[in-house]
């Protein structure tokens, strides 16, 4: 998937292979030199980003900020790759996955030791190797002038600690990283630093938002939402987190 949603929002869908590759979102005006990425992807899929941006007839050397739904390794693994080619672009995080960035403590990022020694030796990522630079640490309820567009912070942990949703309320727009998919699907909440009493408060905080579009941080995005969705998706999954 490689498409313009609306006015300033664009998608880039994942590349999944042996692991999954989050979705990537464009925020931002063509016209002018202000664009944001909302995640970045996976190990060695960069290149793959940067030429679907680029096919959008968007310019790379104006992105200024990859905004992070959360760090684990599917979201956040494109990062150096595409900083190499955009070196001023600043990376924001929730703050509380920024100290473990910081601190160079990768277990959110890769969610369990059997997937951290898997991606280690696949990506021959040498020890301590991933340690990028925060720029900007978000907190939640920060409205954000993303390209012309208010986008609000919204801290949902549970799928981990410092997972952050962005919500358009002028156009009903969400981007809600991996707490909440289409067809009533919801994210992991089993990897470290998950929380699944946090991951349920999350989905109903969603609820209270009014969505007519979807942008989950994999699988499709859903275009027209029917009006209760989130909140019937929380019912569902209810009886099973905990």
């Amino acid at each position: 998937m490689r498409k313009k949603l609306a006015e300033g929002v664009y998608a880039i869908g994942g590349r999944d292979d042996m692991l999954p590759d989050a979705n990537v979102y464009v925020l931002g005006d063509p016209a002018g030199e202000d664009l944001t990425l909302v995640d970045a992807g996976i190990i060695g899929n960069g290149k793959y980003k940067l030429e679907s941006i680029a096919g959008l007839g968007l310019e790379i050397r104006h992105i200024r900020r990859i905004i992070m739904t959360h760090t684990h390794l599917d979201h956040i693994g494109c990062v150096p790759e595409i900083l190499c080619e955009v070196p001023e672009a600043e990376l924001w995080v929730h703050e509380v996955e920024a100290g473990f960035l910081e601190h160079g403590d990768d277990r959110v990022m890769f969610g369990m030791p059997a997937l951290k020694d898997m991606c280690m030796a696949q990506f021959h990522i040498p020890a301590g190797a991933f340690k990028p630079a925060v720029h900007r640490k978000l907190v939640g309820g920060e409205v954000l002038d993303l390209g012309g567009a208010a986008w609000r912070v919204v801290h949902i942990p549970g799928h981990s600690p410092g997972c952050i949703a962005l919500y358009n309320e002028r156009d009903r727009e969400l981007i809600p990283g991996d707490v909440v998919y289409a067809d009533h699907a919801v994210g992991r909440f089993d990897l470290h630093g998950a929380d699944p009493e946090a991951h349920k408060a999350s989905l109903y905080r969603l609820a209270e938002l009014e969505v007519d579009m979807l942008l989950p941080g994999h699988d499709r995005v859903m275009e027209k939402v029917p009006p209760g969705y989130i909140e019937e998706t929380a019912r569902q999954w209810e009886p099973y987190i905990k």
